[in-house]
């Protein structure tokens, strides 16, 4: 059944006490390594390269300037000065001692944030768009829904140990800034034709080392079945999926060997069983959460003298040309803050940043912040009278890079200057790419191009997806990097596709480098992106251009 109880900071309290006896236990050796592990797990604490790594959750990206103080404290006290964005709308601490991680947690409860859930196999945080609650396209703010499912997930006894991780996301909209087609279940709120609101459910999606697309399993489910309907959904999958091998554990191995039709009788099925045991108690606080997620106060003002300041400051207009997205509110815009900066490790953000955005979203964004599943932060309420103020403010502490979608817009995973499982390096190669473009100065000339890399086949920087993605590999204790063209987890969704043999590390940046070339040859005009012009013509100009001794 539904409980609510999760939400109270209480409950955060006792669940970082009960952690805190779990780490005394592995500190005076009453507990190995082997059997602290489930433990720290279900506390969002890894075991890295380097050292423990603490991640946490961010529920649909969502944070106040109060919680991004927090970030930034844990940042400066217990780690290095610093955070990473995930794509999955978490922060990571890289560099936490064991010992401290508990007092990290209590900082966290005292805010309502927490790491629950972010490791293990069971539901993980829960995504949804930067842009929730201000997109102009919309059909409902999808974080009231969001958050229903956080808390209905949270601790539930039937979901704890799932035959792997499990991850959800939701989307507001026609178009999907969610990636709802990469994840387990995907759900898309819409309107039927009586103008009730509803959702797309897609399952059975999911990147690794075998990536899928997901597949629509319910065209219109009404509001009120959400909670029963992914119950079903999970409770098939937790009695049909595999437990005799990880790698085919996930639900889209499920339901690419049972084929979706198997799948939608049985969850149709159990649906019918658990609808009944909702009472209804879970509408009721979803009416309340609605209430929670209203919008704020939007000032009623003319722009002042923004379009004045366009004119006059040509790095000012490349910024909101570039940053923004159009706002529900007459006279307001939503600002995506850049973390991909000429010299930054992609996604990296210091605890002087952090409580600079928070003083920032107090004074011009309504107090409200978003993480987005590009390692970038979104002020998602900014009135244009405002902006010009902000950018100026932004700009001194290096935040107003007007590079949002852009080449070097890269999103990038810690790969292996961190993580034990990366087989290559991640963060360079996003450097060195970035570096070379900006030096050509052709950022704008290209457009908007999505480069994504991860530095093993587990895919956190989500390459599948990228319009050009880089897998990095170990070959024969030599980094190599794979290249894929026409990946897309938004317009259409599709996984990228390999042209050839990998790359050395040394030659990436050529290679990319002939990729962009070829595109700029055969594009049909300046507006026709990188993606359009790739559906167009294929794969073959792109191929001939990265092997030319082959073609």
């Amino acid at each position: 059944m539904f409980d609510a109880r999760p939400q109270h900071n209480e409950y955060l309290r006792h669940r970082s006490a009960q952690f805190r006896q779990q780490v005394q236990r592995r500190l005076d050796g009453s507990l190995t390594e082997a059997e602290f592990k489930p433990l720290r797990l279900m506390n969002g604490v890894y075991l890295q390269l380097h050292a423990y790594m603490l991640r946490v959750a961010i529920p649909y990206g969502t944070i106040s300037p109060d919680q991004m103080r927090t970030l930034a404290l844990l940042a400066r006290k217990w780690d290095k000065g610093y955070g990473h964005w995930t794509t999955r709308q978490n922060i990571q601490y890289n560099w936490p001692t064991l010992v401290d991680i508990p007092d990290m947690l209590d900082a966290l409860a005292e805010v309502g944030l927490h790491a629950i859930q972010t490791s293990g196999n069971t539901i993980r945080n829960v995504t949804t768009d930067a842009y929730a609650g201000a997109a102009a396209d919309e059909v409902a703010d999808p974080r009231p829904y969001g958050e229903l499912i956080r808390q209905w997930s949270t601790d539930h006894a039937e979901y704890q140990f799932l035959p792997r991780k499990f991850k959800i996301a939701i989307t507001g909209s026609e178009k999907d800034r969610a990636v709802i087609a990469a994840h387990d279940i995907g759900l898309r709120l819409k309107r039927n034709d009586k103008g009730e609101i509803g959702y797309q459910v897609w399952i059975g999606g999911g990147l690794g080392r075998t990536p899928m697309i997901g597949q629509v399993v319910r065209e219109f489910l009404p509001e009120a079945d959400l909670l029963p309907y992914i119950e079903a959904i999970i409770a098939v999958y937790n009695l049909s999926g595999r437990r005799d091998n990880k790698y085919k554990a996930r639900i889209k191995i499920t339901v690419a060997e049972r084929g979706l039709d198997v799948m939608r009788e049985e969850i149709e099925a159990e649906f019918l069983n658990r609808r009944e045991v909702f009472s209804g108690v879970d509408q009721d606080y979803l009416a309340a959460l609605k209430a929670m997620f209203a919008a704020p106060d939007f000032r009623n003002a003319d722009d002042g003298d923004y379009e004045a300041q366009r004119a006059a400051n040509p790095a000012f207009r490349s910024w909101t040309d570039t940053n923004f997205m159009p706002h529900k509110a007459p006279g307001y815009a939503s600002v995506k803050i850049s973390f991909k900066a000429p010299g930054q490790t992609p996604g990296d953000a210091s605890a002087e940043q952090m409580d600079l955005l928070a003083d920032l979203a107090e004074r011009y964004g309504h107090h409200d912040l978003r993480i987005s599943h590009d390692q970038n932060v979104v002020m998602p309420h900014v009135h244009k009278s405002d902006l010009f103020a902000l950018y100026q403010d932004l700009k001194a502490a290096g935040l107003a890079t007007a590079n949002a979608g852009l080449i070097s817009d890269i999103v990038a995973c810690p790969g292996m200057d961190y993580c034990a499982l990366a087989t290559a390096r991640s963060i360079p190669i996003a450097e060195e790419i970035a570096a070379h473009f900006r030096a050509r100065d052709i950022e704008s000339e290209i457009g908007k191009i999505d480069i994504r890399i991860s530095g093993c086949i587990n895919a956190c920087g989500h390459h599948h997806l990228g319009h050009i993605g880089i897998l990095g590999l170990d070959r024969a204790g030599v980094e190599n990097y794979q290249i894929t063209l026409g990946g897309d987890g938004y317009d259409i969704p599709a996984v990228g596709q390999k042209p050839g043999a990998g790359f050395g590390a040394e030659d990436v940046v050529a290679a990319v480098d002939r990729i962009i070339n070829t595109y700029l040859e055969v594009r049909e005009s300046e507006e026709e992106r990188f993606i359009d012009a790739y559906r167009r013509v294929g794969m073959a100009p792109f191929k001939a251009a990265l092997y030319p001794a082959h073609a």
